[in-house]
C-alpha cells in the first residue's frame, strides 16, 4: 500500500524524500519516506526506518531550538500507518532558496576554496584544509532546484535579488543563529555539525517560520568529534553513500548516468549511521 492510499488525502507534492498531503483543515500532512538521494538523484534503494529517524530528529531539534525561530509543527495527530514518520505542519509561502550555514570547510565549499580561497564569494584565510573549523560560521545560500536538477551555490547579493534585501537579511540571520545554537549542542554530545541546510516559509501574517526537516543526517554533515580532532572526517550522514558511489562503485556524477543500486551492506551501514546520529544527539535509543 502506498502512503497516499494509507492516509487517504490528496497529494500536494512529492519530493526526493518527503510527500505532502493536504488535510481538510488546510494544514499539511508531511510524510518522510525511506528514500535516499545523492547528487540530486533519488536512488532506487530504501534505507529502512530512515524516514522515522529524520522525523524523530527534526522533532527533537525543534525542542532544542525553541525560542530561536518559530517552526511549522502543528501536531503529531497522524494516521497510524505513518505514525513516527509524519507530522502535521502549517501551510506556508516557502522562501525559494536553500539557507546553508557552514562552520567547517568541506564539500563544495572546499572545492571552491581550493580554486579561489572563497566560498560563494566570501573570502577565507589562507592555509585551511578539508575539515577546517571556520573562525566565524558563514551563510552560503543556494538555489532550490526542481527534482532532477542541480542546486547552485549563490552569493548573498544574488539571493537578495530573489528574496528582496529585508527577507534575505532575515533568513541569513536566522540561519546563523540556529546553526550557532545547534553546533554547540552537537559538540557537547561529541559530534561536529560541520554544515547544515535550513528552509523557511512565511505565514499569512508574514512571520518567518522554520520548515521542512531540521538538522537531520540528510540535510547536515555530522562528524565524530574525536575522529575530527585526529583529522578523520568520519560521518554520520549520507556522505557515506556519496563516497561509496564515487569510490567503490566507480560512478561519476558528471557521467549523466543514474547512480547504481546500493548493495545490501551499504544499505545496512547507512541505516546504522543514521541511527547512531539519532542516539548520540538525543541520548535516547532509537525505536522503530
Amino acid at each position: 500500500m502506498s502512503y497516499q492510499e494509507a492516509v487517504n488525502l490528496p497529494l500536494l507534492h512529492s519530493g526526493k524524500v518527503r510527500e505532502l498531503y493536504l488535510r481538510p483543515d488546510g494544514d499539511i500532512l508531511m510524510v518522510a519516506t525511506d528514500a535516499i538521494s545523492a547528487y540530486d538523484y533519488v536512488l532506487d534503494a530504501q534505507i529502512p526506518d530512515k524516514g522515522k529517524v529524520l522525523t524523530g530528529l527534526t522533532l527533537w531539534w525543534f525542542d532544542q531550538l525553541a525560542g530561536v525561530v518559530p517552526n511549522h509543527l502543528v501536531s503529531l495527530d497522524v494516521p497510524e500507518a505513518v505514525r513516527g514518520r509524519a507530522m502535521v505542519v502549517r501551510r506556508l509561502n516557502m522562501v525559494p532558496v536553500e539557507c546553508i550555514a557552514r562552520g567547517y570547510l568541506t564539500g563544495s565549499g572546499w572545492a571552491e576554496y581550493k580554486v579561489s580561497q572563497t566560498v560563494t564569494g566570501i573570502a577565507l584565510p589562507a592555509g585551511l584544509h578539508d575539515g577546517s573549523r571556520l573562525e566565524t560560521p558563514i551563510f552560503t545560500p543556494s538555489t532550490k532546484a526542481d527534482l532532477g536538477m542541480h542546486d547552485e551555490n549563490i552569493d548573498f547579493d544574488t539571493m537578495c535579488g530573489i528574496t528582496g534585501p529585508a527577507l534575505g537579511a532575515q533568513v541569513r540571520d536566522a540561519t546563523l543563529d540556529l546553526y550557532g545554537r545547534a553546533e554547540q549542542i552537537a559538540r557537547d554530545r561529541g559530534i561536529v555539525l560541520a554544515d547544515t541546510k535550513f528552509e523557511f516559509g512565511l505565514g499569512q501574517d508574514g512571520e518567518l517560520v522554520l520548515a521542512d526537516e531540521v538538522l537531520t543526517p540528510d540535510s547536515s554533515r555530522y562528524w565524530d568529534l574525536a575522529a575530527w580532532q585526529r583529522g578523520d572526517l568520519s560521518s554520520f550522514d549520507k556522505q557515506y553513500v556519496r563516497d561509496w558511489l564515487t569510490g567503490p562503485a566507480g560512478w561519476s556524477k558528471s557521467s549523466g548516468e543514474k547512480p547504481p543500486a546500493l548493495p545490501d551492506d551499504v544499505i545496512q551501514a547507512t541505516r546504522e549511521r543514521y541511527i547512531e546520529a539519532y542516539e548520540l544527539l538525543t541520548g535516547s535509543p532509537f525505536s522503530a
